[in-house]
This record gives C-alpha cells, sequence and structure tokens, in this order.
C-alpha cells in the first residue's frame, strides 16, 4: 500500500541521531527491488542555457534531448556523457530567483566519482583551466577520500570525488 498522506511507519518518530549500526525496522518483509547502479540527475536551475553550456564544457558532455512545454513554464535539457551519467537540467517558469542552498532540505550536493585520487587532481586542472573556483584538492577527516569542491552557475556545489588507495581494499 502506497503511503501519500504522512502516515508511513516512520513519518510519527521523533528525530534522533541515527547509529549505522542498527538496521531500521518497521515492520514489513517484502524484499528489495534490484537497481541497476546507473543515475539519472535532473537538477533546477535558473537559465537552463546557461547551465546546459557550463555543465557540456566542464564535462564534454552531448546534448541527448531538449523540451520546452507548449506554455514555455518548462524546459528541459538532458545532457549525456560517454561514461553512462546522465544529467538534466530543469528550468521552470515560475522558479525562485534565489541561489541554491545546500542548508536547505534537499540536495547537499553532488559528488562525481572519478576512478582514482590522480583524476582528482587533474580534474582541479581542468577547473583551473575552465577559470572556475574551487576549492583546491582536499582531505577531511570525515571521508575515506579525496575530493576537489566547486560550484555551478546556480551555486549547486559539486565535487569531484575518488576513495584513497588504503580505503579501495
Amino acid at each position: 500500500m502506497a503511503h501519500l498522506n504522512g502516515d508511513r511507519p516512520w513519518s510519527g518518530l521523533p528525530a534522533r541521531t541515527f547509529s549505522l549500526k542498527e538496521k531500521p525496522t518497521f515492520g514489513h518483509n517484502c524484499p528489495v527491488p534490484k537497481l541497476t547502479g546507473e543515475c539519472s540527475i535532473d537538477l533546477t536551475v535558473l537559465d537552463v542555457g546557461r547551465s546546459a553550456l557550463w555543465y557540456a564544457d566542464l564535462l564534454g558532455t552531448d546534448t541527448g534531448r531538449e523540451f520546452r512545454s507548449d506554455d514555455g513554464h518548462l524546459m528541459h535539457v538532458v545532457l549525456n556523457h560517454p561514461s553512462g551519467l546522465t544529467l538534466g537540467l530543469i528550468q521552470h517558469e515560475d522558479h525562485s530567483s534565489s541561489k541554491f542552498d545546500e542548508r536547505s532540505v534537499g540536495l547537499d550536493h553532488l559528488e562525481f566519482i572519478v576512478p582514482d585520487v590522480e583524476d582528482v587532481y587533474k580534474w582541479a586542472k581542468r577547473l583551473d583551466e575552465l577559470e572556475i573556483l574551487h576549492s583546491g584538492v582536499k582531505e577531511l577527516g570525515h571521508t575515506a577520500g579525496v575530493m576537489v569542491t566547486f560550484r555551478d552557475p546556480d551555486n549547486i556545489q559539486l565535487e569531484f570525488y575518488a576513495l584513497k588507495p588504503q580505503a579501495q581494499s
């Protein structure tokens, strides 16, 4: 049974710290269906044309599809990367004019996983070549990897990330 009105088993639970050692139990025994591992990401942007050019230049994507609703209130561009990544960019006519803020509920950041640490450095160099401001390559204590962090034209936080060699084994 679908739960559309907030009567999900977890909707009444109080906020608390979650332990990775415990498994949530909500009284169901249904098996989890399979996933392919592929992911299509759609981001809401203020100017779909500007963002499509920016992402295509950065990532080397091709335009897979462009759509504009008959009333012009929705524009959608799909960018395809040779790796299989599909990135959709959506512009709503009645959008907020505010920039993205990862501290709001929803997306925190979008992380592109790269094969190894050396590739993170290569991406940092590419960001330099494209004159995109970034954090520099960094290692943080809360993660087993190395990353370079930057923002798109709508302030969406993006990262190129790789696991450190000892974390991969």
